[in-house]
C-alpha cells in the first residue's frame, strides 16, 4: 500500500519503464528506432504538475547525456528535473548504495522517494531495500508474489491514479 502523503518525489527507471528497450547495441538515441512506453506522456504530464521526476537508469551503454538526447527524441525529456546512470554512479541497480546515491544528490530522504520500474529484482526490491515505496510497472501481468511491491501498474496510463 502506497503511503501518498510521505512522497516528494518520483523516480523512474528508464528502459522498459519509460522508452521501448529493443535491445540493440550502443546508446539508445543512436537505436534506428525508439519507441516511448504506451500512456508515459500523458502520466508524465500529470505526474510533473504535483511532483519532481527524477530518471535513473543502469543502462550499460548509455551516460546521463546519452539518456537525456534518447528521452528528448521521444519528448518527454522536459518532464524530469534530475538525471542519473550507473555510469555516473559507479554502482548499479539493484544495490541499494544506487538509490541511495540517486537521493542523496538529488536532496531527499527514502522514506520521501517512490520508485517506478519494470525490472522487480533490478528496480523494485533494490529499492525498497534502500527504504523507498515502489510501484512495479508490471506490463507483462507476471503472475506470484511480489512482496516488494506497494502497488503493481499493468498500464502507465493508470500511474496518476494510483499517485493522486
Amino acid at each position: 500500500m502506497i503511503e501518498k502523503s510521505k512522497i516528494s518525489v518520483l523516480i523512474f527507471d528508464w528502459g522498459d519503464t519509460l522508452m521501448r528497450d529493443f535491445d540493440l547495441p550502443g546508446p539508445m538515441w543512436k537505436w534506428e528506432k525508439t519507441a516511448i512506453i504506451p500512456g508515459v506522456r500523458e502520466s508524465l504530464d500529470i505526474l510533473s504538475r504535483h511532483y519532481p521526476l527524477v530518471v535513473a537508469t543502469s543502462a550499460t551503454h548509455s551516460d546521463i547525456q546519452d539518456m537525456r538526447k534518447a528521452l528528448k527524441m521521444v519528448d518527454i525529456e522536459k518532464y524530469f528535473s534530475n538525471f542519473f546512470s550507473a555510469v555516473e554512479l559507479q554502482v548499479r541497480k539493484p544495490d541499494p548504495r544506487f538509490f541511495l546515491r540517486v537521493l542523496e544528490f538529488s536532496g531527499y530522504e527514502p522514506y520521501e522517494a517512490l520508485m517506478i520500474g519494470n525490472n522487480y529484482e533490478k528496480d523494485i526490491a533494490g529499492a525498497k531495500k534502500a527504504g523507498l515505496q515502489t510501484v512495479w510497472f508490471n506490463e507483462n501481468r507476471l503472475q506470484g508474489s511480489f512482496p516488494y511491491a506497494d502497488a503493481i501498474l499493468y498500464s502507465m496510463k493508470y500511474l496518476p491514479e494510483i499517485l493522486l
